[in-house]
């Protein structure tokens, strides 16, 4: 089984020499998704439900580019700069996964790139 490299403007272009995502069979990996706004190439918000919300929406573009959606996320990992932010983020993934939702980690850590406060990495399933 041969893995595909997934590139879309829907998501931001890799920052370094990683690739937006791979597919494997019918499992696609993200790599950390910051709140770059694609179009723009810039982050748009300073605050923590602004960012968080650009972060899923990028996840959501690379998941759209297969013609998957949120509902084949299978598992997040959440890299938070502030763990004092963690139930806004269960807000906001209560909004946007208000049944069945993925299985999930949240961690925080001392320093993402860019200095944005969230990043986040998803598997799914995909089509093939």
């Amino acid at each position: 089984m041969k893995k595909t490299i997934v590139k879309t403007d829907k998501a931001p272009a890799a920052i370094g020499p990683y690739s937006q995502a791979v597919k494997v069979g019918n499992l696609l990996y993200t790599s950390g998704q910051i709140p770059i706004n694609p179009a723009t190439g810039k982050i748009d918000s300073n605050d923590f439900e602004g960012q968080l919300k650009q972060v899923l929406e990028n996840i959501l573009g690379i998941f759209d580019e297969l013609n998957s959606d949120k509902e084949d996320i299978v598992k997040f990992t959440v890299f938070l700069k502030d763990l004092n932010d963690f139930k806004k983020l269960n807000e906001i993934f209560t909004e946007y996964f208000p049944e069945n939702p993925p299985a999930r980690s949240a961690v925080q850590v001392s320093r993402l790139p860019l200095d944005v406060l969230v990043e986040i990495e998803a598997i799914g399933v995909v089509g093939d």
